[in-house]
């Protein structure tokens, strides 16, 4: 008696065992009312570009939120539509948390379905990564435990309420952390979704994708960071996380 595969009775099947390298390479950025556009749509590109220039696997990035239903606005107004709600995301490669509006940031500190898809994503995710305010999202989850971070430099003395978390000195563009990877304030999303591919696709592909971006800064104006002492982002609700 043969089966379907052709092989005799008595004989095993031979199952092909799928490799990483055929699965694509899942990149989710969840996002919400009242999201930075910066800390979205820079990430969203350059992990795009690597997609095309890298030649290991395929790429899929995708916006997700809790529901599609109506289109999530960003800080500006800008609008966003998801591709995919939270439960259509069964996994991902790497996970992107980014900030926003404070009060709005805060609302999704508190947010149960929003803490619980980033718990879930997290444990199979080879890269938990935030930018800007999202460091809190994960913070929150309890995520960025034992890890070293950064942050917009506005809400540096927020780390305050997570003990097991260690900052970063100063104000870095981005800073990884074992399998964490957590950017400064807003722009720094270019910097550290560039530095994201190199870990993920190489320096070559790193340096196709600067250059097709045409990203060599050099701004008009220079500043200085002042530097913060109170916490920017609403009080902390209690029993969040969990």
């Amino acid at each position: 008696m043969s089966g379907e595969d052709g092989n005799t009775k008595g004989v095993p099947a031979v199952v092909k065992q799928e490799s990483a390298k055929d699965q694509p390479f899942v990149i989710v950025i969840p996002i919400y009312e009242g999201v930075d556009l910066l800390d979205v749509a820079p990430p969203y590109e350059i992990f795009q570009w690597m997609g095309e220039k890298w030649g290991e696997r395929k790429v899929e990035v995708y916006l997700a939120a809790e529901q599609r239903e109506q289109p999530i606005f960003s800080r500006d107004r800008f609008q966003l539509t998801p591709h995919k709600t939270f439960d259509e995301i069964p996994r991902a490669d790497l996970v992107w948390a980014p900030g926003g509006n404070p009060p709005d940031l805060g609302r999704e500190m508190a947010n149960p379905a929003f803490l619980g898809f980033l718990r879930r994503i997290a444990k199979k995710a080879d890269w938990v990564t935030a930018v800007c305010g999202g460091a809190f999202l994960l913070a929150e989850a309890e995520l960025l435990d034992g890890h070293e971070v950064t942050t917009h430099w506005a809400f540096l003395p927020c780390f305050e309420r997570y003990p097991n978390v260690r900052v970063a000195p100063g104000y870095p563009r981005y800073v990884r952390s074992g399998n964490r990877v957590t950017g400064g304030g807003i722009s720094s999303s270019i910097d550290e979704s560039l530095g994201l591919v190199i870990l993920i696709a190489g320096e070559d592909v790193a340096r196709e994708v600067q250059l097709m971006t045409q990203y060599f800064p050099d701004p008009p104006v220079t500043g200085d960071i002042p530097g913060a002492t109170v916490c920017a982002l609403p009080p902390r609700t209690a029993g969040a996380a969990g």
